[in-house]
């Protein structure tokens, strides 16, 4: 089975995110300290987003030449209503 170079993009974004998340479980067992727990949970907190963007990208830049362009407007205000729904109250 062969792997277009975008889907390989995605799932190597997606291993990277799963090591990282699992170097930081044995960081925070390492330092068994709840205050250096949740410095690391918010340094994930500021990874997982960009992970998470570069893996809509690579999909959304690999739609652009099977979908029509209704479709992939719908897809984009999808993708703007999941950061609108994720944004921060003050």
């Amino acid at each position: 089975m062969m792997l277009s170079s975008l889907l390989l993009g995605i799932v190597l974004l997606r291993l990277l995110s799963g090591s990282i998340e699992i170097m930081a479980a044995f960081l925070i067992y390492r330092f068994n300290s709840l205050e250096y727990a949740l410095k690391i949970n918010a340094l994930l907190a500021s990874i997982g987003p960009l992970i998470f963007l570069g893996a809509m990208y690579l999909g959304l830049t690999g739609l652009t030449r099977k979908v029509d362009l209704h479709r992939m407007i719908y897809i984009y205000l999808g993708v703007a209503l999941i950061f609108w729904g994720l944004r921060r109250s003050v």
